[in-house]
């Protein structure tokens, strides 16, 4: 039996460091967010040190009790303080927190991957604390040579100093001075890291990551000391007092996320773990806008271009949220997709959906506005959600041959008749002149959710009758010839038949208004199909053009003809029925047809564009022949 040695991992640290800098994080200025994290850890690990004492009976535990007792007025805060220039710079970053003993230093910084807030102590507690993978200091690395941390533990008063180098040696030593606790971590600038140690730059990234930090964060520049952090704000967490501080709500949501709002939406789940403030967006967007939303996780901010917290419906809203129950990625900068998230995603998406029924019952006015703006995201909601759409149906508005009007204004006009809709854009286009003409309400349902929104009308109101109409359908109502014109006219309309039968279509003559339009070109869904496909094999690959010839087959067995309606109330229409000329009537058939195939806005196949030039080009050689065909 041979014998297997055993051997441990070598770690370049220098190597992770630049994971670090190059892959993990998205930019070197996150060692701010890395240290403040540790600093918000270390005092509520303080806090919550108070509390376990409190709580606890044990004899064994009196000097606990005692060291809580001390910090009866504790309150936390961070201070950060810039000195020197360039190359010399120094950041030094204090807090006073509940500091690390001698033990807590070996464990936790000198174990890459060991985190604070794991083990059998206080900072196990997976609600209070920020950081999981005990990486984040090694992130000072990127803008540090140097990482110096002077400590003190309030639970032994022991002061401490640890130094860590990029090459993975450090050192550790006791202090004869005592330190107040808490901690102290000092970067010496690294070369090439000088933007990075600029007092703007600094302040800025305190505030981007900070800026909701429950205590204060001071910086302290050549002798002057701010806070950079936002006052606390315990209204924030109250969605009633969101509601009586308007002004200050949206004057927060201008300083974290950059634009002026003038409304916004209160968000909590029913745990109250997460929440936050659904600002309404102030200009219409596009549907496929990206969903970009600013999101602390237990104060700190994780990301500003967060695109998974709400449903994607909500693309109108750009929210600012706060959570502690989200399970962030190792990077920190993102969310994790889980049953968790999918939960508060819901949940946060029906805050926002209950707020537009509150609206449609106490302030109808500001919904409309809102509604005009955003109604393409209140569609989507409302074809997804039948309650939604029973409130809010009637605000929608849609294109009519009245004009766009709201839905309710077109019920009533339909005066208790069906409304009749088409379900393309391109059906609409058909017929809408027709139907204009002869004061018939129709309306378009071919842009998108409409025709799903026209067709649930009934299901969540029994009254609200709709009928989809085609092109067909509207023909039924053209007047029909006398038997005297239909004889006179039988002739010519043979002509046309055969002119058109190359192209599958079919002529009839009718009367009808507005006299303006000459031709109506209708087609079934399946010819329509059978159309598209033919269109699609002559632009596609050899293979595939066998492919559709084969599912042809079976489309043109039923597919049926299209059919091309003459308006003999049209001057031109009339002057062609006149014709005796059978070459004359032939190609005045087939520019009538490339004529109605544009205005319903089908795409030609090479047939009919040759068709087009071929009558174009009859014409004008009929012109130059001085009336005749040459």
């Amino acid at each position: 039996m041979s014998q297997t040695d055993e051997y441990r991992f070598q770690v370049n640290l220098g190597g992770m460091i630049d994971i670090l800098a190059n892959h993990l994080y998205s930019s070197p200025r996150v060692f701010i967010r890395e240290i403040l994290q540790n600093a918000t850890d270390a005092i509520t690990a303080r806090k919550e040190l108070r509390r376990t004492a409190a709580e606890s009976n044990a004899l064994e535990e009196q000097a606990l009790k005692a060291t809580a007792l001390e910090d009866k007025d504790f309150e936390g805060k961070v201070t950060v303080e810039l000195s020197g220039s360039g190359e010399q710079q120094v950041l030094m970053i204090q807090d006073n927190g509940i500091g690390l003993s001698e033990e807590d230093i070996h464990r936790f910084l000198s174990i890459i991957g060991q985190s604070s807030k794991k083990g059998a102590d206080l900072l196990t507690s997976e609600t209070s604390f920020i950081g999981r993978f005990g990486i984040g200091l090694l992130s000072c690395f990127m803008v540090s040579d140097e990482i110096v941390v002077l400590t003190r533990s309030v639970k032994e008063g022991i002061s401490m100093e640890w130094r860590g180098k990029p090459d993975g040696t450090y050192t550790i030593r006791r202090l004869e001075t005592e330190l107040p606790a808490g901690t102290q971590i000092y970067l010496r600038c690294k070369p090439g890291s000088e933007f990075y140690y600029e007092p703007a730059q600094v302040k800025e990234s305190l505030f981007y990551y900070g800026a909701l930090l429950p205590y204060p964060v001071l910086l302290s520049v050549d002798g002057k000391t701010e806070r950079v952090n936002l006052p606390s704000t315990s209204w924030m967490q109250n969605p009633e007092q969101l509601r009586s501080r308007r002004s200050e709500v949206l004057d927060l949501g201008y300083r974290l996320m950059g634009e002026r709002f003038s409304d916004f939406i209160p968000l909590r789940t029913a745990s109250g773990r997460t929440g936050g403030i659904a600002f309404i967006l102030p200009r219409s967007i596009n549907l496929n806008s990206k969903r970009l939303h600013r999101v602390y996780l237990k104060h700190m901010l994780v990301s500003d271009k967060a695109e998974n917290v709400l449903p994607e419906w909500a693309f109108f809203i750009k929210s600012l949220i706060w959570t502690d129950e989200l399970l962030p990625t190792a990077s920190r900068e993102y969310f994790y997709e889980n049953e968790q998230l999918d939960a508060v995603r819901s949940e946060l998406g029906t805050c926002i959906r209950e707020e537009l029924l509150r609206m449609a019952e106490y302030e109808p006015d500001r919904l409309q506005h809102w509604i005009r703006l955003h109604e393409l995201s209140m569609k989507t909601l409302a074809v997804e959600d039948d309650e939604f759409l029973r409130i809010m149906h009637r605000w929608f508005s849609f294109e009519s041959t009245f004009g766009r009007r709201e839905l309710s204004e077109l019920i009533r006009e339909a005066g208790g008749r069906p409304l009749h809709y088409t379900a393309t854009v391109d059906e609409y286009r058909q017929i809408t002149h027709v139907a204009a003409a002869q004061s018939m309400l129709v309306v378009n349902g071919g842009y998108i959710y409409d025709s799903e929104i026209l067709e649930k009308l009934h299901w969540i109101d029994p009254e609200l009758q709709t009928e989809r109409l085609s092109p067909e359908d509207v023909s039924l109502s053209f007047t029909g010839l006398t038997q005297e014109e239909h004889d006179k006219y039988y002739s010519v309309l043979r002509v046309m038949d055969a002119a058109l039968q190359p192209m599958r279509c079919r002529s009839e003559l009718k009367r009808f208004e507005p006299a303006s339009l000459p031709v109506l070109y209708t087609i079934s869904q399946d010819a329509l199909t059978l159309r598209s496909m033919e269109n699609t094999v002559e632009e596609t690959t050899a293979l595939l053009s066998n492919v559709l010839d084969s599912l042809k087959a079976g489309v043109q067995q039923n597919a049926g003809y299209s059919t091309l309606y003459f308006n003999l109330n049209n001057p031109v229409v009339a002057r062609i029925f006149e014709a005796s000329d059978t070459q004359m009537i032939t190609a005045a058939t087939e520019m009538m047809y490339v004529n109605a195939l544009m205005m319903g806005h089908y795409p030609m196949n090479r047939n009919e564009l040759g068709l087009m030039n071929r009558s174009v080009l009859h014409f004008i050689n009929w012109g130059l022949g001085n009336g005749q065909n040459t």
